[in-house]
């Protein structure tokens, strides 16, 4: 039986990478950067070139080697296709599993990274002790993966997931980075909370010590712990618009839990003072008990859930 596995998060400036143990132990982690030139070609190469060294490194045959997981920002299809990922060059199809295996002769599973990361959390981190689990991710944009029964619910084409376009207001103006206009992602992202700021801040002169500094996610929960009334009023805003969406999710996914990561998450459970009632307000009954937590593993989420994939 092998010992060992490898977890692979593919973004798009880094590719951060783990050895693991089969029981989840971090037995080395390291970067390499992603280079996305001559129509992202390199990426898979280089991953490919930097698992084989360090098993020349480690002294570790392949056959002790479980397999290869990688999340990657795209969707994902049967574990192995890549329907194009803008983020890395990759403007058609890209046989993710079909082409490591034939660079390294090891087994090898891609998916989505939020749901990868979504499996992290549920594995090692702080969705442990539920298999039936939503992964928000609020970062520059909203992200989120959706384990059932311990498995990654990815759709017919691999875009299961994306929480972030849930459509939430009928009157918004302004496009969505999607297209579509009034997603979740505009007002729960970490830029959505700032534009909800920077709205309010402009609605009148009512003063606060968001005037006195640049506004971001940190500074306005850092206000609201102050006391300071108009970052409330901004939080207040964010939390519904955040609880309803969870929510939607929550009345069609029923999870025993969603695990909250992302930058925004920082602020801690402070934000649960402005998630919970919406949400509880607005979701079916039978869903009503689900756990609100935070995320614990941060940037090795991908890796931890990559790993998870092929064990």
């Amino acid at each position: 039986m092998a010992n060992y596995c490898f977890g692979i998060d593919l973004g798009g400036t880094t590719v951060k990478m783990g050895l693991f143990s089969i029981t989840g132990e971090v037995v080395d982690k390291w970067e390499i950067p992603t280079r996305k030139e001559e129509a992202g070609s390199k990426i898979l190469p280089d991953i490919a070139k930097a698992i084989l060294d360090k098993l020349e490194e480690k002294k570790i045959e392949k056959s002790d080697v479980a397999g290869i997981g990688i999340g990657l920002p795209g969707p994902i299809e049967n574990e192995s296709v890549c329907h194009k990922a803008v983020n890395l060059g990759w403007k058609e199809d890209v046989f993710v599993k079909a082409e490591m295996e034939k660079l390294t002769g090891i087994e090898t599973k891609a998916g989505n990274d939020a749901n990868v990361a979504a499996l992290g959390e549920m594995w090692k981190g702080g969705g442990q002790g539920f298999d039936s689990i939503v992964m928000v991710t609020l970062g520059t944009g909203v992200g989120g993966g959706i384990i059932i029964d311990g498995k990654i619910l990815g759709g017919a084409t691999g875009a299961g997931g994306e929480i972030g376009h849930i459509h939430v207001n009928d009157d918004e103006k302004d496009a969505c980075g999607c297209g579509n206009y009034g997603c979740l992602e505009q007002y729960a992202s970490a830029t959505g909370i700032v534009r909800l700021a920077n709205k309010r801040l402009a609605a009148d002169g009512a003063e606060s010590v968001l005037r006195n500094d640049e506004v971001s996610a940190k500074s306005i929960f850092d206000a609201v712990k102050a006391g300071d009334k108009v970052a409330n009023e901004i939080a207040v805003s964010y939390g519904d618009y955040l609880g309803k969406g969870m929510a939607v999710i929550g009345s069609v996914i029923n999870p025993q839990a969603f695990v909250i990561g992302g930058g925004v998450s920082k602020a801690g459970e402070i934000l649960f003072d402005f998630i919970t009632e919406p949400y509880k307000a607005n979701v079916f009954h039978g869903s009503r008990e689900a756990k609100i937590l935070l995320a614990t593993l941060g940037n090795d989420a991908g890796i931890y859930g990559a790993a998870k994939l092929v064990l």
